[in-house]
């Protein structure tokens, strides 16, 4: 089992949106929209296709890692709810991690 830290998924989040800028600076579209196209098959990739293939990667990582933090967010306001009972949720600094399996 491997154990992920928030702050790795918040790092890989930050190197995924770099990268996703970087292309829909180059092409002029939008990451949603080229990933749709993509995984439509519908782009001719000839000379380009180093580049969308590490855009789609950015792209995917970003949704996996979105997806994560989230996973993440929704156990630390459910502990934070259990131990709160009906009294307003204290935040504090904490490094959560995620097992993944």
């Amino acid at each position: 089992m491997t154990t992920l830290a928030l702050s790795d998924i918040l790092n890989d989040l930050r190197v995924a949106e770099e990268g996703l800028h970087k292309f829909e600076q180059r092409y002029w579209i939008s990451s949603e929209q080229f990933y749709q196209l993509y995984s439509q098959g519908a782009l001719d990739d000839g000379e380009n296709s180093f580049d969308l293939a590490e855009w789609a990667g950015h792209y995917k990582l970003r949704q996996k890692r979105q997806n994560e933090l989230e996973q993440l967010s929704q156990r630390r306001l459910d502990q934070l709810r259990q131990q709160s009972s009906a009294q307003p949720l204290h935040l504090r600094p904490a490094e959560p991690t995620l097992d993944l399996a």
